[in-house]
Parts: C-alpha cells; sequence; structure tokens
C-alpha cells in the first residue's frame, strides 16, 4: 500500500483570514480559496499543504499537533514572525532550545534552533 501525504487539516474560526496570515508567514502559494476550505501550499504542485477549516467552538487547550520550523537565523525568524502577528507561547518549555509561538488563532508553532554541523 502507498499512501501520500496530501495535507494537514486546521481547525479555524475565520479559515481565510487565518489560512491567508499562514500563507503570508511562510511565502506560500494560495491553491484553493473558499469560506470553507482554504489550501496552501510551498508551490501549487507540492505536497503537502496546510489546509484551513471552519469549525464553531474555538481553540481551548494546548494543540495535540503542532507544526516545527527550522529557520537557518532562529531569533531573526521568532522576530519576523511576531512582527507578523504572532506572539509567544508558553506550554512548558522551559530552557528548550526552540521557541513556541502561536498564530492569530492561538495554534501552538515551534521555530526550532539552527541545525549543528554533524
Amino acid at each position: 500500500m502507498a499512501l501520500e501525504w496530501e495535507q494537514v487539516v486546521v481547525d479555524s474560526a475565520d479559515p481565510v483570514a487565518l489560512g491567508r496570515w499562514w500563507a503570508s508567514a511562510l511565502g506560500w502559494t494560495v491553491v484553493h480559496d473558499a469560506p470553507d476550505e482554504f489550501e496552501i501550499r510551498l508551490s501549487a504542485d507540492r505536497l503537502p499543504g496546510l489546509l484551513f477549516v471552519p469549525v464553531p467552538e474555538r481553540k481551548q487547550i494546548k494543540n495535540r499537533l503542532h507544526l516545527d520550523f527550522r529557520p537557518d537565523d532562529q531569533a531573526a525568524e521568532v522576530d519576523r514572525l511576531i512582527a507578523h502577528g504572532a506572539r509567544r507561547a508558553d506550554v512548558g518549555q522551559d530552557g528548550a532550545s526552540w521557541v513556541v509561538l502561536a498564530d492569530p488563532e492561538g495554534n501552538e508553532f515551534c521555530v526550532l534552533s539552527q541545525r549543528s554541523d554533524p
């Protein structure tokens, strides 16, 4: 059996607004723009994507699944994302080498430290 990872689905109060925020933050391409399904990908022909869908309830607890990003410069990327509308989040990561941020709807994601050479 062969499986291809199509996308990660993100529950959202406002899929279009949150999807546009992530598209801008990541520099990704919008591949589907509708009020009930807003999908972005690195490029139109690359998988996986992020699919934002509406749900009636707001986020209430820490995510059970989150995205990790590894930048060339962690501090610069954290500053850029905060200026873009992310905020720092505390999920009990004291002393960790990564920084936890949250998007405008409160979904946590991590900005990892630079990869050290093996």
